[in-house]
């Protein structure tokens, strides 16, 4: 059973950081999509940050370019996204989730999502 597991988020004040952390377990995602994506009330889910195997892309939104680095880890078990220099409109609940090959960061190629974790940027 494939199962995906956020943690990292927190409160925490302009200017500073968290690291997101996903824990993958009953698949290998070597040829697969991993990703972040984050929602606010009342918007879409948007992809914040993918890696794609298929065609060597890394993809950021626009706006976090910069600031948000994705990496996985050498043993491909888990999937971080560092943010730095936070602000309030970072505000949301993150996501885990991983789709098939060239599925980019889309939300809806997704196939499994891990539950979120709120991260909440005080001004």
């Amino acid at each position: 059973e494939v199962q995906l597991q956020a943690s990292g988020g927190g409160l925490v004040q302009a200017g500073g950081s968290l690291r997101l952390s996903c824990r993958a377990s009953g698949f290998r995602f070597d040829d697969y999509v991993i990703g972040w994506f984050r929602q606010v009330p009342g918007k879409e889910r948007e992809g914040v940050s993918c890696i794609d195997p298929a065609d060597h892309n890394t993809y950021y939104l626009a706006s976090v370019k910069g600031r948000f680095t994705i990496s996985r880890d050498n043993a491909e078990t888990s999937w971080y996204l560092q943010m730095n220099n936070l602000n309030p409109e970072h505000t949301a609940v993150y996501y885990c989730a991983t789709g098939p090959p060239l599925a980019s960061c889309g939300v809806n190629q997704m196939n499994f999502w891990g539950e979120g974790t709120q991260v909440t940027v005080s001004s």
